[in-house]
């Protein structure tokens, strides 16, 4: 048997209203009405039809949230962020990976556009914003997530990447490393374009005589880092880089893997290595990965937070959130003896 909102008033000794109260404008009801309609809810079973109840107030009570890669610690963290500020305002929200797959990206953006959520948060796989405009079209508002809009369209949070590559590489120059690599791909995605354009930088401008070569990736994955380090340990030693920049942490474990696999080569004494993201994987690796650390948390909170305004107020003119982000310098790029 269905329970219904009349169920729960009747077995609580409260009106329809006051249920609807408790379940929309809690703030609106007194603790005693608050805990009969619970104790009401509990006991009947009783599960709320959202669906209905975006028929009656014209909002629905979720927010879907596209990431990037599932697998990957970091967006973990920004879902929990956008998950802790969602929770104060009585949002769900649901979240899919799309495992940096175009076509499963263009699914959840689909599913998401027909159960008419409130928002959309998403971290593009690349560029989707005639998609994007799309959804708005349909007033669901749509807020990028560790990816910068330059173009003004959508509003966006994320970190500095061209700063952050160009801090990574300064790092690497100033521990005495010269025959920089970095790791990473692909390059469709505006992330690894930015990290190492702001590494090319940090080499073209440092002070002393310098190299910076590419070592492409199909994906930023352990997977692809590992191989990654194979083809470098399979190059004559006087070939190989003396510093590593891979694009994220996860391609930075799969280098140090390959690296100390047998005792191949000694990092940091003879390739000094360096990630992105500053996940907890890095600081506990048999050698701790130096990274540059991003406010995962905070990125998924401020993104949240400013979907929620653009639903209040839908003419609100897109703006762009940067985070800084910060060297965290671990044994993995000490100085070279």
């Amino acid at each position: 048997m269905v329970v219904s909102i009349r169920d729960v008033a009747r077995e609580a000794g409260v009106s329809v209203g006051t249920v609807s109260n408790v379940l929309n404008k809690p703030d609106e009801v007194s603790a005693d009405s608050i805990a009969r309609v619970q104790a009401a809810i509990d006991k009947l079973g009783y599960v709320r039809n959202d669906a209905a109840r975006r028929l009656r107030v014209g909002v629905s009570s979720t927010v879907g949230f596209v990431v990037l890669d599932g697998r990957n610690p970091f967006f973990n963290e920004v879902v929990r962020g956008a998950e802790d500020e969602a929770s104060r305002h009585g949002i769900a929200i649901l979240v899919g990976n799309t495992d940096e797959d175009p076509a499963r990206e263009q699914l959840y953006l689909d599913l998401f556009e027909e159960q008419q959520v409130r928002g959309v948060l998403i971290s593009p796989y690349g560029d989707i914003t005639r998609r994007l405009e799309r959804l708005r079209e349909r007033q669901i508002p749509v807020v990028l997530v560790d990816r910068m809009n330059p173009e003004g369209r959508f509003s966006a949070v994320a970190t500095d990447s061209v700063a952050g590559g160009r801090m990574a590489a300064e790092h690497l120059l100033a521990q005495g490393r010269r025959r920089l690599a970095f790791v990473g791909g692909p390059f469709d995605m505006r992330q690894v374009r930015d990290r190492l354009d702001g590494a090319r930088w940090a080499v073209e401008n440092a002070d002393v005589a310098a190299s910076l070569e590419v070592i492409a990736t199909d994906a930023l994955s352990v997977e692809e880092g590992v191989a990654a380090g194979r083809r470098i340990l399979e190059r004559p030693p006087g070939q190989r880089p003396d510093a590593v920049f891979a694009a994220n942490d996860l391609v930075a474990l799969g280098v140090l893997q390959s690296l100390s696999a047998g005792g191949s080569l000694l990092v940091p004494e003879q390739i000094a290595l360096i990630g992105f993201d500053d996940i907890s994987f890095a600081a506990a690796a048999a050698v701790p990965i130096s990274s540059m650390q991003q406010p995962a948390r905070a990125i998924g909170q401020t993104a949240l937070r400013i979907l929620l305004e653009e639903v209040g107020d839908p003419g609100l003119i897109p703006r762009q959130t940067v985070f800084r982000p910060e060297l965290v310098a671990r044994a993995s790029t000490r100085p070279r003896p």
